[in-house]
């Protein structure tokens, strides 16, 4: 048996050491500032302890926070130095789970009273005790059996559950760190003390297992950072973040509402319909251009039609039903079938394709209340839809013409993003062989395209592969909006046919695929991106006309007659207020432009400009700038 081990580097070099070797010892050996940073290891594959021992012949890439799932294991750890001091100082808790979240962790609590915003403050002072008292991380693997009793004898009802859902033969995996031990199947950072700068940030109420049946627990969040600068940048970003948010501006700038009375259902008011209707109206002047036919599908239909479409057995959960005529009816949570049943109204020839029919759908989708989140995440919106019917030979150009046509319309709005490719999930309907090829068409075209992206396994619809477009907003934030999704699935489930030129009937290929996602949820992401000031010729008001006297009021409603009858949105501000306070309220509005009309005005037959950033921007002539937020509207220019 040999005494040495060969480790595969992820550049490819191999490297031999002694039997009984680490990840760390390795990183140690690849340089001290490795060796500094490294916060576990990925051993063919799969996640481990920086001092878990290698096997004798392995691949090892050692993780740092620069990657994500460096950062992961990063904050996951500091989940765990959460619940402990938690249980230091709230001896009574009770521990459910604790995970690394995007940008954070959090976990969750039974405690007597809900926490304050002053216990954070003890907690992480608390957590900071623990970091310095540098405890290792230390692994045990124990029988279901013993773990069971472990958590029973402690009274954590939370982690018992858990362990009854393993099969009986699992062998369970502890993390104990000091006086605190915790059920996770790990990895983390070799000892407490490689954390350095933690903020927890807010506290808020989750059902246990995010069932509203369940008893709600208290939720901790919070983030940690290997420098502390690092820490004070996130925490700006969330101050801006929190200026922007969509909910705030909403209310502020009466753009829609939510109530009680229909929770998780906008209300959008007579500003925010102004932004959506350009907003959509652009929609379809681009998908017209685009070679795109517009339809429109119900939204209740009968139940066989989703048990038809695989909806029924893999997304009931999600939907809401209702009887009509004593037959059962779904509302529609996407818009898939109804479009196929248009396509399905008359026979094709080979010669109509590829046909593209889009679609402005609302569709309703059950969401845990403990979910909903303004526009981000509602139980009705209208989906951006299009459902494209193809030969299959005309698959990658279908494909390529809807990432360059995403790719217009994301630029118009300003926003970077980045492509994951979504692969086949464990429930799935269809062969592999049909999922290979579809996978694999959705490859080549974003090669062709000479496009980056991820790989996100098992991530797919379950009737077929995807491209997913994530959007980079101002702050850095991603969200996920536009999605390409091949299909051979549907086509088959719903006998689509055309017939081709040898005069036979075939199959069409289908794809779906949505641009900006839902309407709701892409108002909600423009608000924040733009932090309400939103380009001209979005804004739901584009320019307000500032009377400094009542004595200026005529001439200002006949120039404001002039602008509405070439289309422009304006407003006269006819109050009897100082100019000043009319200039900050319009300024609070994020209206683009205002023109302030006093006497020189008057006399002159000119306008007082001032811009919503330039300022003042002097003295024009009326027909200047009525050219000037003519063309700027037209081209859809960035204020």
């Amino acid at each position: 048996m040999s005494d040495k081990i060969s480790v595969t580097l992820p550049d490819g070099g191999v490297r031999e050491y002694p039997v009984g070797t680490t990840s760390a010892q390795v990183a140690r050996d690849l340089g001290p500032g490795l060796y500094r940073d490294a916060l576990a290891a990925k051993v063919d594959g799969e996640l481990v302890d920086l001092n878990a021992p290698l096997p004798s012949h392995s691949e090892v890439e050692i993780l740092t926070f620069a990657s994500e799932e460096g950062r992961r294991v990063y904050r996951h750890s500091t989940s765990h130095i959460l619940a402990q001091a938690v249980k230091h100082l709230y001896p009574q808790a009770k521990f459910a789970i604790g995970p690394a979240i995007e940008n954070g962790f959090y976990y969750d609590f039974e405690v007597p009273e809900n926490f304050t915003p002053q216990d954070l403050e003890q907690i992480e002072k608390e957590m900071l005790k623990i970091i310095q008292a540098d405890y290792p991380f230390l692994r045990e693997e124990v029988g279901r059996k013993e773990a069971l009793e472990y958590f029973a004898r402690l009274g954590e009802q939370y982690k018992v559950e858990l362990i009854e859902d393993l099969p009986p033969d699992t062998t369970v995996t502890l993390y104990r760190q000091g006086d605190f031990v915790d059920l996770c199947a790990g990895p983390h950072l070799p000892s407490t003390g490689k954390v350095k700068a933690i903020k927890l940030t807010s506290v808020a109420g989750a059902y246990w297992r995010g069932d509203e049946r369940r008893k709600m627990l208290q939720r901790i969040y919070g983030t940690s950072f290997p420098r502390q600068k690092e820490l004070d940048d996130y925490l700006s970003m969330l101050e801006e973040a929190a200026a922007r948010d969509h909910r705030k501006l909403g209310r502020e700038l009466d753009l829609f509402s939510i109530h009680d009375e229909g929770p998780g259902f906008p209300f959008f008011h007579a500003k925010g319909m102004i932004l959506r209707n350009e907003l959509e109206s652009f929609w379809r002047e681009v998908h017209t251009q685009w070679g795109y036919q517009e339809i429109k599908t119900p939204i209740i239909l009968r139940q066989d039609l989703w048990e038809r479409s695989g909806h029924w057995d893999h997304y009931q959960e999600n939907m809401y039903f209702t009887e009509i005529d004593e037959e059962n009816y779904a509302i529609k949570p996407m818009n898939c079938p109804g479009g196929i049943l248009v396509y399905k109204n008359k026979p094709h020839s080979y010669r109509e394709l590829p046909l593209r029919m889009a679609e402005l759908g609302l569709v309703h989708r059950h969401e845990l209340s403990g979910v909903l989140h303004g526009l981000m995440r509602v139980r009705s919106f209208t989906q951006d839809d299009a459902h494209i019917y193809m030969l299959p030979e005309q698959i990658k150009g279908e494909i390529i013409g809807v990432i360059e046509l995403t790719d217009y319309l994301y630029r118009i709005f300003g926003f970077d993003y980045h492509i994951e490719l979504s692969t086949k999930p464990e429930k799935a309907i269809g062969s592999d062989e049909t999922w290979e090829m579809a996978t694999q068409a959705l490859r080549e075209a974003l090669e062709e395209k000479g496009l980056e992206y991820r790989v996100n396994e098992g991530d797919g619809a379950f009737y077929g592969p995807k491209i997913d477009f994530h959007l980079q907003d101002c702050l850095g934030r991603t969200w996920q909006c536009g999605t390409i999704q091949l299909d051979f699935q549907m086509p088959a489930l719903f006998e689509l046919e055309y017939t081709g030129a040898d005069g036979e009937k075939h199959r069409p290929i289908m794809i779906h695929r949505t641009c900006l996602g839902s309407i709701e949820r892409f108002i909600g992401i423009l608000i924040e991106h733009y932090a309400g000031a939103f380009p001209s010729w979005l804004a739901p008001v584009q320019v307000e006309v500032l009377p400094i006297t009542d004595r200026h009021l005529s001439y200002s409603r006949q120039l404001a007659e002039k602008l509405r009858a070439v289309g422009v949105r304006v407003e006269v501000d006819d109050r009897n207020e100082k100019v000043g306070y009319k200039i900050r309220e319009a300024q609070m509005a994020k209206i683009p432009y205002m023109l302030i009309i006093g006497d020189r005005e008057l006399k002159e037959g000119t306008v007082s400009v001032r811009g919503r950033s330039e300022g003042d921007m002097g003295a024009m002539s009326f027909s200047r700038f009525q050219e000037r937020i003519r063309t700027e509207i037209a081209e859809k220019a960035f204020n």
